[in-house]
């Protein structure tokens, strides 16, 4: 990929993320959020894991960009502290919250799997850079970020699995709308983030097999 589709892949990437954070971030600071608290600690934690993910987002979308990493090394290297800072307490309120969902065991354990890995992929990514080992690095941070942006593809696939699977309301669920929304939030959440990990998981090994195609795009 030539480093104008990249630039242009980011510009666009940066574009959605932004508009997304713009219309997801108000309602928590106003307390209006529609996600109602299963226990004590709930809404506080929710808050701290929707501001930090917020910041992990903001810094995967500054750490992606391209060139970045050559051409202003410093920075890159702040902005990924920032990230890594941000990401594991993120994840760690997501694993709490996420396990206690009011949506039902199947979206539950999609957030467990989700922040476990996220939390496993941020790790890891920091220890092999302390330990200078830059490709296990980039994988791991590579799908660390994929991780933390793949809450955007989740809010797509809800809605359109909302629609598109209606008739199974009354065929499967009795006409039981709260185990219908369970099962389309669930489906929805495990889409959201499975795709995005696995398809950027297969780029990662593809690029790794043409080690001279990366360089000349990096020029």
């Amino acid at each position: 990929m030539t480093y104008a589709k990249r630039s242009t892949l980011a510009t666009l990437l940066a574009l959605v993320a932004a508009a997304f954070l713009a219309l997801s971030l108000p309602p928590y600071f106003t307390g209006r959020t529609r996600v109602p608290a299963t226990f004590g600690l709930h809404y506080p934690l929710l808050v701290a894991h929707v501001m930090f993910a917020a910041v992990a987002m903001l810094m995967a979308l500054v750490q992606i960009w391209p060139g970045l990493r050559t051409h202003r090394p410093a920075l890159h290297r702040r902005c990924g502290r920032v990230y890594v800072a941000a990401a594991i307490p993120a994840a760690i309120c997501a694993l709490i919250i996420g396990a206690a969902t009011p949506f039902g065991p199947f979206l539950a354990v999609s957030n467990v799997f989700l922040a476990t890995l996220w939390l496993w992929f941020t790790i890891n990514g920091y220890r092999a850079i302390r330990q200078r080992r830059f490709e296990e690095h980039r994988r791991n941070m590579v799908l660390s970020a994929t991780l933390a942006l793949s809450i955007i593809t989740n809010r797509i696939w809800t809605p359109i699995l909302f629609l598109a699977l209606h008739p199974l309301q009354h065929r499967i669920f009795d006409g039981n709308p709260e185990h219908y929304l369970w099962f389309v939030a669930g489906l929805g959440a495990w889409l959201g983030w499975t795709i995005p990990l696995a398809s950027t998981d297969r780029w990662i090994r593809n690029s790794s097999r043409q080690p001279s195609a990366r360089r000349t795009d990096a020029r």
